[in-house]
């Protein structure tokens, strides 16, 4: 259990913060570039960062060799072939998955794997999808497949200030109209889709991950939603062991973008029929006939041409990660966590009232390293968020606000009711800004912080130092104006 953090005392004398030095060291070194210029990177969440050994790593490995498509039989496409497969047995590897259980699909990025899914999965009647309320909106955009097939789509509902969902409330979805174990009704092994994020990147809440077995008890799939655990948090396969993980790579150590993944058991994949077929993908196809035989393999979903040049840049992200030891990040990352809440929750206006409402949990217990947040003035009103970002901005600050592509913890994190969302979309209303009003909302979003590989105590110091010198005691005022808000 981590130690209760003391408000005003620096994360480094907390208990356990020098066993994580070695990541103070990796900053003055292979991450020094986050202190050109006096910036604070606090977007983790958005995206993590690339160490300098990533980048001469990719520089020497295209300098020393030649590569080419990897779909033909020349020597330079078989030595990037041969650097793909590499790096699928550097991903199943890390995640401690039986190579005989998963395999490795390589997409664009988490929302290319979720889409995979999506596109693919047989739903239908007797087949629903069961999503929590805290996705990301390309685990939500599942959806509109789903609904195409005419299949049910159940929502789980998010409980209390903490932004959880209740596992009574779980369970009854996933049981709604079924009676049971997917083999009591409709055809023979038919199943359906349970979606949900491991992390969420909005209030930084862990959901079980003994959800996976849970749900496939009652005879459903189960597409996990890595993208934002996986780069703070070990996830072993070989114990949860989950149909689906969708990952972008640039979450986990920056470099490479857009590369990212679906790691699926193969029993599941070969469940998947996609309705269409691209270069790489079929193994035989005629014109004339109108026939095509798709690939055996996980390489029946990488449509076209991979990203060869970039992808053996994934396993050395890997085995850089690995090097420094996730655990380590992992309690660096909730250390910082610990004290920025506990340090929040100590600033309070001369009025009494509180500086910051948090959304999600108020301890480091169950959640990650991000942390979702509005500021109020001492009336208790909330400080736009857009005049958050462009002061942050302009001290430096690099965070995250607005929604998050995550609107159903933003409609839990706000108390928007569904009777109230569908009133107010039949009004006719045009723009965001508008939307909001009808809604009655005191603001768009929200303001985003979140720790990761190279953060450091100064970080989170210098943050509580701008929060509290900007914002504590600052009346509302007429402020400048501020652009509108072009989506959420």
């Amino acid at each position: 259990m981590r130690p209760d953090p003391t408000p005003h005392v620096s994360p480094t004398a907390l208990p356990g913060y020098a066993a994580t030095g070695r990541i103070d060291e990796l900053r003055a070194t292979e991450y020094r570039h986050l202190d050109t210029d006096g910036q604070v990177y606090l977007d983790y969440a958005g995206a993590g960062v690339a160490a300098q050994a990533q980048v001469r790593a990719h520089h020497d490995r295209l300098l020393a060799g030649l590569y080419s498509n990897p779909h033909s039989e020349n020597p330079t496409s078989v030595a990037a072939g041969a650097l793909v497969e590499s790096a699928r047995r550097a991903v199943l590897d890390f995640f401690r998955a039986d190579p005989a259980e998963y395999a490795v699909v390589f997409t664009p990025n988490a929302s290319g794997a979720c889409r995979l899914v999506g596109e693919a999965y047989d739903f239908g009647r007797a087949a629903p999808l069961v999503l929590t309320w805290d996705n990301h909106n390309s685990v939500n955009g599942i959806r509109e497949y789903a609904r195409s097939a005419r299949a049910a789509v159940r929502y789980v509902p998010l409980s209390g200030p903490e932004l959880r969902v209740a596992e009574s409330d779980l369970v009854a979805a996933l049981d709604a109209g079924r009676g049971g174990l997917a083999g009591r009704w409709g055809r023979p092994g038919r199943r359906g889709l349970f979606a949900y994020p491991a992390q969420s990147n909005f209030s930084g809440v862990q959901h079980p991950l003994g959800w996976v077995e849970l749900a496939q008890q009652r005879g459903y799939d189960v597409l996990l939603d890595a993208a934002a655990f996986a780069p703070t948090n070990r996830l072993d396969l070989g114990v949860v062991r989950p149909d689906f993980v969708c990952l972008s790579w640039y979450k986990l150590f920056g470099y490479p973008t857009g590369v990212g993944a679906l790691l699926a058991r193969r029993s599941a994949l070969a469940r998947l029929r996609r309705p269409w077929f691209a270069g790489g993908t079929i193994r035989a196809v005629s014109v004339q006939g109108g026939w095509h035989r798709p690939m055996d393999d996980e390489s029946a979903f990488e449509d076209g041409t991979l990203n060869f040049l970039s992808i053996p840049d994934v396993e050395f992200g890997l085995r850089w990660l690995d090097s420094i030891g996730v655990d380590l990040v992992h309690a660096r990352v909730g250390l910082l966590t610990d004290w920025l809440l506990a340090r929040l929750a100590s600033l309070r206006h001369d009025s009494g009232g509180p500086l910051v409402q948090v959304y999600g949990p108020a301890t480091g217990a169950g959640r990650g390293g991000t942390v979702t947040f509005n500021l109020r003035h001492p009336d208790g009103t909330l400080v736009d968020e857009r005049l958050v970002a462009r002061e942050a901005a302009a001290a430096g600050f690099s965070l995250r606000t607005g929604c998050f592509c995550n609107p159903g913890a933003g409609e839990g994190a706000f108390g928007i009711s569904r009777t109230s969302t569908r009133q107010r979309l039949l009004a006719g209303v045009d723009t965001i800004d508008q939307y909001l009003a009808a809604l009655r909302l005191p603001t768009g979003g929200a303001v985003r912080v979140s720790f990761g590989l190279a953060s450091t105590a100064t970080d989170a110091e210098r943050f509580v130092a701008f929060a509290q010198s900007t914002y504590l005691n600052r009346n509302a005022g007429a402020e400048s104006p501020l652009p509108p808000r072009l989506r959420c």
